[in-house]
């Protein structure tokens, strides 16, 4: 079974401000939010190929990292879509046109946020151990705070926190499990680019477009950790 990672550095971080993206942006070691990420991956024994997916005006950035940390499991790097989905279904394309070079053998896809820089190996590992079993995993976290469902501006419902997790990165999937459903949800061969190109779809997350297209999957849940925060605010630097 092969794994592959793919970091998805497609956005420019609009809400973390300043003209260079959040993916870009030195931590305090000196290196980027998205060095952080491909090197969490690319230190995993668990992960057998990293992709990353950038933001067409930054990719010779990308190149540059690479040249620099001298990844080895770095194989590609793509330009991303306008929204989160785009990307996602970049990797998938790609991935998918690749897997005649790997006949036989199973690929599972994990895709992580590049803002979110410090998964640690526990959690890849977990993820990855899990896959031998599950199509479809995520990562969350229990939340710790009451969590209001609004409506007109109003509290229409408050859910028991007990049943409320915050969703976390790496979201993992069988090649073919994450493909079907984006098909099923584009309305469209994801290998279709041209097809693909006219589809819009809400802004959401991999496991909400399995869950939504491809309900009768389960989605498995292993747990996160707090230090695996998503950049978001320019506090959060």
């Amino acid at each position: 079974m092969q794994n592959i990672a793919v970091i998805l550095a497609g956005g420019i971080g609009a809400r973390v401000g300043g003209n260079t993206p959040k993916q870009l942006l030195p931590l305090s070691d000196g290196h980027s939010v998205l060095e952080h990420a491909v090197n969490a991956f690319e230190q995993s024994p668990h992960i057998h190929e990293v992709c990353i997916v950038m933001h067409p005006d930054y990719i010779a950035h990308a190149e540059q990292m690479l040249l620099a940390n001298a990844w080895q499991k770095v194989r590609q790097i793509i330009p991303g879509g306008k929204e989160r989905w785009e990307s996602s279904v970049n990797a998938i394309r790609l991935v998918r046109g690749k897997r005649l070079e790997v006949r036989g053998e199973e690929v599972n896809l994990l895709l992580h946020d590049a803002a979110r820089p410090f998964v640690s190996q526990e959690i890849i590992a977990r993820v990855c151990e899990a896959l031998e079993e599950h199509e479809a995993v995520t990562v969350a976290i229990p939340s710790t705070d009451t969590v209001y469902e609004m409506a007109d501006g109003q509290v229409a419902r408050i859910p028991q926190r007990s049943t409320i997790m915050r969703a976390q990165t790496p979201q993992a999937f069988r090649l073919e499990l994450i493909a079907e459903a984006y098909t099923k949800a584009l309305g469209a061969d994801i290998c279709d680019e041209h097809a693909c190109a006219a589809c819009h779809l809400p802004a959401t997350d991999d496991c909400g477009i399995v869950h939504e297209h491809m309900p009768h999957i389960p989605i498995h849940i292993v747990l996160g950790e707090e230090q695996n925060k998503k950049i978001t605010f320019k506090e959060d630097i």
